[in-house]
């Protein structure tokens, strides 16, 4: 049972506890609040976080509410772009001052915003809005204040583009460390302003959600996501796995008799469903991260999915080896005539299962990017199915072709 917004004592409290439940949950949970209170609880969560429950409101709800916003918040940049972006971290800067403005008037101005706000530059703009310069709030204190803004200013300031996704946008600021970045349009016009932290705390929360999407976890779904509700997550791609894994078993029962007649063969399946999956899993992981860091960008993919196919050939190769003379001492320890065939049964489908888990986990995440689907999401699921289809597969039917 939830509990009603107003039964929760202090408002950052209750934000909090909005900020980390999905957001259908959190939406029902303001269904019926006032738009006064829902815009102040939302004033007090992350910019990503607001905006992402007012892009779920229908029309009439987010327009009530963006116009309930607290002085010196305003949404509706951050509603005009898209998810992922830097626009949707948007803050309204409190600092903004036109080209011209003497120092004394810029203090007496932020006397009161400081009571409120916290100011770390003052943004200097021309009467089209566009960025001209900054000045560090400290600078004020060292300032002659007869002199104008544009006088102490840093001219042609770096800034970041709305439309700029995180990846690029990090990649940009990691050498610069600033607090926060103003953030301008093409034509330098300043819309707003991102904070450091935002950013680095966002990027945070998107590459540890790639885990989770991984294996069907959405990526809406938090710790104190209720418990129907992370069902509904999760069951579909269960599902899934569900008719993969009957892929998989299939695979193994029309080769049942062969299994009944060399036993051993059971003791070893699991060997090299195991082996080629976690092989398969280190390549999907490699190409994922270079999807998420843009390091694709100018590389030839088809050399890096045959880089993959070759580690896991090298790679199921030796452990193939390894394998195989288990296989031998196992067969051999009991009398077998098939000893050393069955070892080398063993390294050849180790090997070749390995080079086709390689080559799955680089190319699952760029078909299913290819296809416009997250390239993340269920990429384990069917990189499993994949590799103990070959893998076993492969090892039955070598068996089944050179032994039986």
């Amino acid at each position: 049972m939830t509990t009603p917004l107003s039964a929760e004592s202090d408002a950052p409290a209750r934000a909090k506890r909005l900020a980390a439940l999905d957001n259908d949950t959190a939406l029902k949970r303001l269904e019926h609040a006032a738009p006064a209170e829902v815009a102040d609880l939302l004033a007090r969560m992350p910019p990503a976080r607001a905006n992402s429950l007012l892009a779920d409101m229908d029309n009439a709800r987010r327009a009530s509410v963006m116009a309930a916003a607290p002085a010196g918040t305003d949404w509706g940049d951050g509603q005009r772009y898209a998810e992922g972006t830097v626009g949707r971290l948007l803050e309204d800067p409190p600092a903004v001052f036109r080209t011209g403005t003497p120092v004394a008037e810029a203090i007496e101005a932020l006397r009161e915003v400081v009571k409120t706000r916290m100011v770390t530059y003052l943004w200097v703009v021309d009467a089209q809005q566009r960025l001209l310069g900054v000045v560090a709030f400290r600078e004020l204190l060292y300032a002659d204040r007869a002199r104008s803004l544009d006088e102490v200013m840093i001219r042609s300031p770096f800034c970041l583009r709305p439309t700029t996704t995180l990846v690029d946008a990090m990649r940009e600021v990691v050498t610069r460390h600033y607090p926060v970045y103003p953030v301008c349009e093409d034509d330098g016009r300043l819309v707003g302003q991102v904070r450091g932290q935002v950013l680095f705390e966002q990027q945070a929360f998107e590459i540890s959600a790639q885990a989770g999407a991984m294996v069907g976890v959405e990526k809406e779904e938090r710790l104190a996501t209720p418990l129907w509700r992370a069902f509904r997550f999760r069951n579909p791609w269960l599902l899934v796995n569900l008719l993969t894994v009957f892929v998989a078993a299939g695979v193994v029962g029309y080769f049942e008799d062969t299994i009944n007649r060399v036993v051993v063969l059971a003791m070893f399946l699991p060997v090299l469903g195991g082996q080629s999956g976690n092989l398969g899993c280190q390549a999907l992981a490699v190409m994922l991260r270079g999807m998420t860091l843009g390091e694709l960008r100018g590389m030839g993919v088809a050399k890096l999915v045959i880089k993959e196919g070759t580690l896991g050939l090298l790679n199921g190769a030796v452990t193939g080896a390894l394998a195989g003379a288990a296989m031998y001492w196992v067969v051999a320890r009991d009398g077998g005539s098939d000893a050393l065939l069955l070892g080398m049964i063993t390294l050849a489908a180790m090997a070749l299962s390995c080079m086709v888990a390689g080559l799955s986990g680089s190319m699952i995440p760029l078909v299913l990017k290819r296809l416009g689907a997250d390239p993340a999401t269920a990429s384990s699921i069917f990189l499993t199915t994949m590799t103990d289809v070959v893998s076993m597969g492969s090892f039955l039917g070598l068996v089944t072709w050179l032994v039986l």
